[in-house]
């Protein structure tokens, strides 16, 4: 057996410690490797064309995993095609694992063909772990168990590969290493007798203690049992409100942040509001803290008193007043079809038990608007650092890997993801699979198609004085047909043009969808900012 087989089979005896799944991706220097994998059985081996497309899909399936899962390529730029993934898993302490191919030490730097300097590549996002013999394995051993973003980098010399496969080995791991566990700031002391707001972001939690605290919560937060609307946020900053000739006293005293919400101004004003009290709560290395000092860091909490009847009512009846203003700005006919009456569709038409994946641009923030959370629906959008990049791959990995969960289910647990068509168009190619791999089995891609960047229109150089650039330089236009490319891809194809036809076909879909099918609705951008201006004030500014 060669030096570069043995050493592969050891390290794919590693990676099956913590991997239940890896994806392959093809090439010369990392053939070794991926045999050794195909060779186990205690590892599901997918495999992707590209790099970036496999890393993207790996980050989904950890998603819904809550471990590690591997991509395997070549060495070169292959590798540098992962960043984008790994920046995404760092910034939303996802687990991912990349395991790079390289040259031996020798060839780097001499000119010599696919070679780059690896070791260090994901610079801060993760720490590279260089393996080059069998007596390295031990500290990949220590990086799963340490680190969510791991990195390692293994060189083979030639020759790669023996006469023939390796034949099955005879261990088989049925039990998984331990992941990293979550961190613990310690216990904050907090006097629920105030009125408090929770605000609820990516990657928060059921903390204990604040059930009955009314939270604003992002669509990737835990549904909340007192859920405040995210339009009524301003209301909180105002000392009084007068309503029907009674004056409510609104302002919040404390706002206490669980998890990393980025999502909407006025919420994220409350938050920098020096007026208010400010306790934020993470279980990982980072805060989501833009006073620094002024705030209180902690994990959990140790709650006195209880929230007044009087706030329940204050923040119930927002809430409400924010909802019904939403929806009867949608049934204005003179708005057209949007991209909020989309979310609204598939608010809509989800069930409990369902899978939502929303894009990290106008369909996560139109989601919230509509009312998610939703208690049951397991909902995932890459908000770490919020791009749009690589999202048909993680709708793609979120499905295999449910799918994968609910094994013994009569029918595959439905996946829909919500994408704006830039954001579909940036990662359509990851809707090619090669043949004969596990495929998706029930996921419905909804595409907005309002041809173009819809969310600049509701920011500064959406507004009128910055229209004579803005198609070129934020709408940016495009008229690429979706059904072509569907049909490219061997996607199923729907189309719609009004809020209806889309409430019809989801609804459809939800009892005979199969495998992936692709769901365009033409929307309209034109009048998304009157859309907004009108919910604003009817909930006033």
């Amino acid at each position: 057996m060669t030096d570069s087989m043995k050493l592969a089979e050891a390290v794919a005896a590693q990676l099956a410690r913590h991997l239940t799944d890896v994806i392959i991706c093809p090439g010369s220097r990392n053939a070794p490797l991926s045999l050794a994998l195909l060779a186990r059985q205690d590892i599901r081996v997918h495999t992707r064309l590209d790099e970036r497309s496999a890393a993207f899909t790996a980050l989904g399936m950890a998603r819904v995993q809550r471990r590690h899962v591997g991509v395997v390529m070549t060495s070169g730029t292959a590798v540098a095609n992962a960043l984008p993934a790994m920046v995404e898993a760092a910034h939303s302490h996802t687990p991912l694992a990349v395991i790079s191919a390289d040259r031996p030490a020798r060839l780097v730097g001499t000119g010599a063909s696919q070679t780059i300097q690896q070791q260090g590549i994901f610079g801060v996002y993760a720490e590279t772990t260089q393996v080059t013999e069998v007596e390295d394995i031990p500290s990949v051993a220590e990086r799963f168990t340490k680190d969510h973003q791991v990195h390692i980098n293994v060189a083979f010399d030639m020759p790669l590969l023996d006469a023939e496969l390796p034949a099955t080995p005879t261990d088989f791991t049925q039990h998984k290493a331990p992941l990293p566990r979550p961190l613990n700031h310690g216990e904050v002391a907090v006097d629920l007798s105030k009125n408090t707001l929770v605000i609820a972001g990516d990657e928060a939690w059921e903390v204990e203690g604040l059930e009955d605290v009314p939270t604003i919560a992002e669509p990737t937060a835990p549904a909340p049992y007192h859920p405040v609307h995210p339009a009524a946020a301003h209301i909180f900053r105002r000392a009084q409100v007068s309503a029907n000739d009674y004056v409510v006293n609104t302002k919040v005293e404390q706002v206490i942040v669980v998890g990393h919400p980025t999502l909407h101004r006025s919420v994220l004003a409350l938050i920098n509001d020096p007026d208010i009290d400010l306790i934020v709560l993470s279980r990982t290395a980072d805060f989501t803290n833009p006073r620094g000092d002024a705030a209180t860091l902690g994990t959990t909490v140790k709650v006195s008193g209880e929230p007044s009847r009087e706030w329940l009512k204050i923040c119930q009846g927002a809430a409400q007043m924010a909802s019904d203003a939403v929806r009867e700005t949608l049934e204005n006919p003179e708005l057209g079809f949007t991209g909020l009456h989309v979310a609204a569709a598939v608010g809509d038409t989800l069930s409990v038990d369902d899978t939502l994946v929303l894009g990290a641009s106008n369909p996560v923030r139109d989601a919230s608007l509509v009312g998610l959370p939703f208690d049951g629906v397991d909902t995932y959008s890459p908000r770490g650092a919020a791009g749009i990049d690589g999202t048909v791959a993680q709708a793609m990995g979120v499905a295999l890997a449910t799918q994968s969960r609910e094994a013994d289910a009569w029918r595959a647990p439905r996946v829909v993801a919500l994408l704006g068509d830039v954001t579909f168009l940036h990662d359509a190619t990851s809707l090619l699979i090669p043949q004969g791999e596990a495929c998706p089995e029930n996921l419905t891609i909804v595409v907005a198609n309002d041809d173009g960047c819809g969310i600049f229109e509701l920011l500064e150089q959406g507004a009128e004085p910055y229209r004579a650039s803005f198609e070129k330089a934020f709408g940016t236009p495009h008229g690429v047909g979706v059904a072509k490319l569907a049909e490219a891809f061997g996607a199923d194809y729907r189309e719609a043009n009004t809020a209806q036809e889309l409430l019809d076909t989801l609804a459809e879909l939800k009892e005979t969808s199969a495998g992936v099918t692709v769901v365009e609705a033409h929307t309209t951008r034109e009048t998304r900012r009157q859309l907004q201006a009108e919910i604003t004030a009817k909930v006033g500014k």
